[in-house]
């Protein structure tokens, strides 16, 4: 079976290539990632994820498995999307100083024939963070394409991040070990 990724994330096409799986990246435009607002807070990325699969149902071929991922924070139950500009960034780098949130991905594997979706949950906790140095992470890493307005890969990881309670590469956008595992459930595929 052929792996299709269907994300324009240049972290889950690095945490994926990890695997030694061959995959191919799949991209659709215009894909709506809104979600009931009723939904619960440990619901939603994979809700999304589902979401994201659905747009792709008549795309996929009979020998492929689509995998699809969205990726929050929660803060003080917030959800922290991407960022809209350096203000909102700011906003939310200030919500998560001194404090514990959860970083969910929601993900998709789907076939022609069944669609199998899971969630995994990190609970990351930062340090207090001063102003002047989420002002130079914002000018200098632009974090405005992450949840939560930052990468624990980058420099206000290294120096903001205290301790963390589950699966580091899911804070970075996709939990591959559980992936690893439920491929494997899927289907069989063949290594690089």
């Amino acid at each position: 079976m052929k792996i299709i990724l269907a994300s324009a994330s240049p972290r889950r096409k690095e945490l994926l290539a990890g695997l030694d799986i061959d995959f191919e990246v799949r991209l659709l435009p215009g894909i709506d990632e809104s979600y009931p607002a009723n939904l619960p807070t440990g619901k939603i990325a994979e809700y999304i994820a589902c979401e994201k699969a659905a747009a792709y149902n008549g795309e996929i071929g009979d020998d492929e498995v689509l995998l699809t991922a969205d990726t929050i924070v929660v803060v003080d139950d917030k959800v922290l999307g991407k960022p809209v500009d350096a203000d909102d960034a700011r906003r939310m780098l200030g919500m998560i100083s001194g404090k514990t949130h959860q970083v969910i991905t929601g993900v998709c594997l789907s076939t022609r024939e069944k669609t199998h979706s899971f969630s995994v949950e990190t609970d990351v906790t930062f340090k207090i963070l001063e102003n002047d140095e989420i002002d130079y992470y914002i000018e200098n890493y632009k974090p405005f394409d992450k949840a939560g307005a930052y990468g624990i890969q980058e420099w206000i990881g290294y120096i903001g991040v205290e301790s963390i309670k589950g699966s580091y590469f899911n804070v970075m956008g996709l939990p591959v070990q559980r992936i690893y595992k439920e491929l494997k459930n899927v289907t069989t595929y063949s290594n690089k």
